[in-house]
């Protein structure tokens, strides 16, 4: 998850609830969907509470504070989007694998919680405390710092050429940290699918090798002909 402010569109859908779920989850995807939508310094309890047509004491009940809201929103949302990366990183076999496994598990969370991960963004710079932050960089560092294991990996194996992991892991999580402020839900291509499209780029570079392909395209050389003895009678 990016901790770096996304803005969301305000035409973005209320995450719906699942009827199954219990009061306390419902109340947490109206957080969720109204943090990502305003931001959380300008939701107020008694916003969320008017959108689940409670009374505020309803919701004190459940959440006794903001705090209650950010540590649930942004800490719960940081450690499960850690704990689905990092499963998906065990599972693959090589290091360009693996950041593959990354890139896309982190869309993977995009496409099927994008409110979770603007709210988390947003609530993390607008609202934090200090002992809240500390705990919220903490899990960031861990995410982050899975990434470049993985680059290390990949130069120290020569899969990858000599780059700086963390640069490298500034340049993918960008793609991912912007990809909100663009991308349309419902578009044609799922969030996953253009994270599949960005790795390919990214991955295998823009610019052929023209070397090589001149050397493929020019014809082959033949060797100087042999010159003939002159014919004797």
């Amino acid at each position: 998850m990016s901790t770096r402010k996304a803005a969301a569109p305000s035409s973005a859908p209320m995450e719906t609830p699942d009827p199954l779920d219990s009061r306390e989850n419902q109340l947490l995807a109206i957080a969720r969907t109204l943090f990502a939508r305003h931001g959380y310094d300008r939701t107020s309890l008694r916003d969320i509470a008017e959108e689940a047509k409670i009374t505020k004491a309803a919701l004190y009940y459940y959440f006794p504070n903001k705090d209650a809201l950010f540590e649930r929103v942004v800490l719960e949302s940081l450690q499960s989007l850690y704990d689905e990366t990092s499963a998906a990183v065990a599972r693959a076999q090589t290091p360009t694998e693996r950041i593959r496994a990354f890139m896309e598990a982190s869309a993977h969370v995009q496409d099927h919680g994008r409110d979770r991960w603007i709210a988390g963004s947003n609530a993390f710079w607008q609202g934090a405390k200090e002992g809240q932050r500390l705990a919220a960089l903490k899990l960031r560092d861990s995410y982050e710092q899975l990434l470049r294991q993985c680059i290390t990996e990949g130069v120290a194996s020569g899969e990858l050429r000599p780059v700086d992991p963390a640069m490298t892991g500034r340049l993918l999580l960008s793609a991912l940290n912007h990809m909100p402020r663009w991308h349309k839900p419902g578009g044609r291509l799922s969030a996953t699918e253009v994270m599949q499209q960005f790795l390919d780029i990214l991955m295998n570079g823009l610019v052929q090798d023209t070397a090589a392909s001149s050397s493929a395209a020019r014809p082959a050389a033949h060797p100087p002909a042999r010159k003939r003895k002159p014919a004797t009678a």
